[in-house]
């Protein structure tokens, strides 16, 4: 059982974009407000199809200061967003791994190539390293709610 509970998020999460580079990684503060980096950069090209990275029902789909902006919950009390993206889905609608949810956008601040999705991950208020969904990056334990 403890090795398929590991292998869990291989099996039911994906890379957004593909095959991406991560041009900056997860990088949180050490206090909630404190700047930090809360998720992903990963370098794509401006019009790529943004993919919902797991199963879910979209939350937000729209423009926030001026990006747009997807956030899809999934289960266990996990979400991840995507920005900045146009979407292609609307709050309410279920996806699947792997849905188109947009397409990227030029101009993330701080972007390094001509375009990088940023991509999140939280459970409740506390930011994830997304690349953990994908058995990549740091792990880090939190209290089953």
């Amino acid at each position: 059982m403890p090795v398929l509970v590991a292998l869990l998020p291989l099996l039911l999460f994906g890379w957004p974009v593909g095959p991406p580079l991560v041009t900056r990684p997860f990088d949180p503060p050490d206090q909630p407000w404190l700047s930090g980096h809360r998720g992903v950069d990963l370098s794509v090209t401006a019009g790529a199809v943004v993919r919902s990275a797991g199963g879910g029902t979209v939350v937000y789909a729209q423009r926030l200061a001026g990006r747009g902006v997807v956030s899809v919950a999934h289960a266990g009390g996990l979400r991840t967003t995507y920005e900045p993206v146009t979407a292609t889905v609307t709050a309410g609608e279920t996806v699947a791994a792997g849905d188109p949810i947009g397409t990227a956008e030029p101009g993330h601040p701080g972007c390094p190539v001509s375009a990088c999705l940023h991509w999140g991950l939280r459970r409740a208020d506390v930011y994830l390293d997304p690349l953990a969904l994908l058995g990549l990056g740091r792990v880090r334990l939190l209290p089953y709610r």
